[in-house]
């Protein structure tokens, strides 16, 4: 009984993140690709993305952990960490005209292991 307790945050993380945005053509790109929060801190799901993706770049601005994910010159998704509370807030926005690198389905769930 305790186990099933212990999965229903992951479980819930997952389905909304799993909601959030569309993959269709058509996604408003002012619109956050996801928008969660969760218990980890933002240094800890920054360290954690910076070990699942490649070409990952970390800055602070101002309380804020700002992640850019892909190339230099064509940076792919952009993350902003905000705390809140004991956590933080995760916010992933996807320029229209950006790549799918690493692809969305890819993003979302190394997401969403870092968020839970």
């Amino acid at each position: 009984m305790n186990r099933l307790f212990l999965l229903a945050p992951v479980v819930a993380v997952t389905a909304l993140l799993a909601a959030c945005g569309s993959s269709s053509p058509a996604r408003d790109a002012s619109l956050p690709l996801m928008y969660v929060s969760s218990a980890r801190t933002p240094a800890y799901i920054a360290d954690c993305l910076e070990s699942r993706l490649s070409r990952v770049r970390v800055s602070r601005a101002g309380g804020s952990t700002e992640i850019a994910v892909g190339s230099a010159s064509n940076n792919s998704y952009f993350v902003t960490l905000t705390p809140f509370n004991a956590g933080s807030v995760v916010k992933v926005m996807h320029p229209a005209n950006a790549p799918d690198d690493p692809p969305e389905p890819e993003m979302r769930f190394d997401i969403a292991r870092c968020a839970t």
